[in-house]
Order: C-alpha cells, then sequence, then structure tokens
C-alpha cells in the first residue's frame, strides 16, 4: 500500500524541474515506488570536484530534492514541507557516469517528515547516506486583491 498523500507521477515531478538547479545539473527522478522515490545524477563536469569524483554539495543536492519531493508527498492536500535540517555522510567517492538516490521516509508525523536518503554507485556501494528532516506547514490561502 502506498504512502504517498498526494498524487504524483515521475513525469509530473519532472515538469516542475524546469528552469531549476536539478534541471542544471542534470537530475532525473526515475521511479516513484509504493514507499521510496529514486533518482539519478550525473557524475560530470557539472557535479564533480577536481579529482574527479562527485562533489559532496551535489550529493546534497541530489538528497535534498528526493528527500522534499517525498517528504512533500507524505503531507495531505492543502499541506506542503520546508526543509529544517540536512545532514550528509560521504563514504566512498562517486565515480562517473553517476550515482542513484533512493529516499524513503522513516519518520511521517502531523509536524514533521523525516526521509533517509541512499546514494550508491553504479556498483550499488554505498557513496552517502543523509538525513532530511521538514516541517509540515498548512498552504496559506491566496486572496485577491480587487
Amino acid at each position: 500500500m502506498a504512502i504517498w498523500k498526494k498524487q504524483a507521477t515521475v513525469e509530473k515531478i519532472m515538469g516542475l524541474t524546469k528552469g531549476t538547479m536539478t534541471e542544471h545539473v542534470g537530475l532525473e527522478i526515475t521511479e516513484l515506488g509504493e514507499d521510496f522515490l529514486k533518482g539519478t545524477l550525473p557524475v560530470d563536469q557539472r557535479t564533480q570536484q577536481h579529482m574527479g569524483i562527485i562533489h559532496g554539495g551535489a550529493s546534497v543536492v541530489l538528497a535534498e530534492t528526493l528527500g522534499s519531493v517525498a517528504a512533500n508527498l507524505c503531507t495531505p492536500p492543502g499541506f506542503h514541507i520546508v526543509g529544517l535540517d540536512i545532514n550528509a555522510n560521504h563514504v566512498r567517492p562517486g565515480r562517473p557516469p553517476m550515482v542513484t538516490g533512493i529516499a524513503r521516509p522513516v519518520h511521517i508525523g502531523r509536524t514533521t517528515v523525516v526521509v533517509e536518503i541512499n546514494i550508491v554507485d553504479k556498483d550499488n556501494k554505498l557513496v552517502c547516506v543523509s538525513r532530511l528532516t521538514a516541517a509540515v506547514l498548512k498552504d496559506k490561502e491566496i486572496k485577491d486583491k480587487e
């Protein structure tokens, strides 16, 4: 049974990335499962550091993106999330051509959502483990200014 409280598709999520950092670095959402979100990030001139491995900040961009989308999907209609905290432990160098992140909510509360994001290399070896904590906020009503 799916944990998501909002309707979404990979195509719909990717449509929201036009003109953003996500698009600029080549991040792609590739799969939306019943309790996880998966995406890839190329390790290339946009995302690597001088030694030819993924820049730690690029790993955090992948983690923040996947974690935020997953957290938002866990909120009911009329609510959205904002990030409170993200941490990342870089355990192995991520090498070209790409890394893959898998985000899974580990706590879905009324006021917070916590998502764990594991980033692996092409051999499925752990590159980075990250955790995002997000606050759940009620959408504000938009009033006409007439």
